[in-house]
């Protein structure tokens, strides 16, 4: 079986989760099929990778034009695939495309949903139109679609209700929790002015709006006033959330101590270092498929602070491995009160930190590694196939 996965992003340009995903899931496909990524950007140097750049035509176009052009070439050049298996909006008409020129099932991950994320019209213009318009006629085509947790296929069969829900299968969004583990070093943390003996609450993210990290920084004002933040905040969508996002941080920066930001998208090492030292990960998502960045806590051992949106719940076991705190779209600023409350009383509380840590790592290792996942997307690619 020979299947081609069709992404936008792919090692070493990976910014967020669905690159992450991409990543181990290709590592251990290629331990049981064979695999060609088709991935965006500049070319990868590894065996079985093709990149394709933004066709010369459009260098000045919209970025959703940019995308679709990348996803006609993409499409011209999958012959040989048994299956097509894309990731995120983006790669999705490359999926849709190729599948049908080439007569095979095209197979769609969904790590989130353009009626989801209103506020990427922010980002793309008149191109959220064009990207809302691609991701649906992947959805109406598809052979199966893959949701990464229960909560996403629910919002699946919300937002595209033509869709026959025997065709989506739950399989979940994996972590290597080799990768992931806790680390003794603590050069990271000198490095960056982190004081190792004071709590700290550390967030990881894009600077978007789904990210919630707004809503974190109001929340911080009513932090312990012993609590660093450490906020490894990057790649923001647009100029004017960049320059909200500054506006807040220079406010807290003001008025408390030990609030550090990290702007440069770190490599996986040193963010491990960071998540392993902090007492505990914020994630205050308004939208979240999955999560992986709550695993990523997890397994460095770390108490998480989460939102209840999403497949988060899925994740993260409300007073076993962590808080939920719930979002209401309605009320920001009782979500934002609970995020100080919840973040103060793990700090407060160093064994039940210590608790929500251990427990968070056994489950991660226990329910969310990479090899039963890939086996799993194999077993639904083989009965597509027949």
């Amino acid at each position: 079986m020979r299947v081609g996965i069709l992404t936008k992003e792919y090692p070493p340009e990976v910014y967020g989760g669905a690159g992450v995903h991409v990543e181990f899931l290709v590592s251990e496909l290629r331990k049981l099929i064979d695999v060609d990524v088709h991935c965006f950007g500049a070319e990868r140097g590894e065996p079985g990778v093709r990149a394709y750049a933004t066709p010369g035509g459009l260098a000045s176009a919209n970025a959703a034009l940019q995308t679709l052009g990348v996803d006609l070439e993409i499409a011209a050049n999958v012959a040989g695939a048994d299956l097509l298996h894309s990731h995120t909006w983006y790669a999705n008409l490359a999926g849709v495309l190729g599948g049908q020129l080439n007569g095979v099932p095209h197979v769609l991950s969904a790590h989130s949903l353009e009626p989801q994320r209103p506020w990427k019209a922010e980002q793309l213009g008149g191109g959220y139109r064009i990207s809302s318009w691609a991701e649906r006629q992947a959805y109406e085509s598809a052979a199966a679609i893959i949701a990464v947790s229960s909560g996403m296929r629910n919002e699946i069969l919300s937002s595209y209700p033509f869709v026959d829900p025997a065709r989506v299968h739950v399989i979940y969004n994996g972590i290597d929790t080799g990768l992931y583990r806790p680390r003794t070093e603590t050069d990271v943390l000198e490095e960056f002015g982190v004081d190792p003996q004071r709590p700290s609450a550390i967030f990881v993210g894009r600077i978007t709006r789904q990210k919630g990290l707004v809503h974190l920084l109001a929340a911080a004002r009513d932090f312990d006033p012993s609590v660093q933040l450490i906020l490894c905040a990057g790649a923001p969508d647009t100029d004017e959330i960049a320059a909200e996002t500054k506006a807040l941080v220079d406010e807290l920066q003001r008025t408390r101590t030990g609030v550090i930001w990290i702007r440069d998208m770190l490599p996986r090492p040193q963010v491990v270092q960071l998540l392993t030292h902090a007492t505990v990960f914020v994630c205050p998502s308004i939208y979240e498929p999955l999560g992986i960045v709550n695993l990523e806590a997890m397994a460095c051992s770390t108490a998480v602070v989460a939102s209840d949106v999403g497949g988060i719940p899925e994740v993260v076991n409300d007073g076993e491995t962590g808080t939920l705190v719930h979002y209401d779209v309605e009320a920001p600023a009782e979500f934002e009160a609970g995020i100080a409350a919840a973040v103060n009383a793990v700090v407060a509380d160093t064994a039940r930190a210590e608790a929500f840590g251990a427990a968070g790592r056994q489950r991660a290792v226990g329910k969310f590694g990479w090899a039963a996942i890939a086996a799993e997307t194999v077993e639904l690619y083989r009965d597509l196939l027949g």
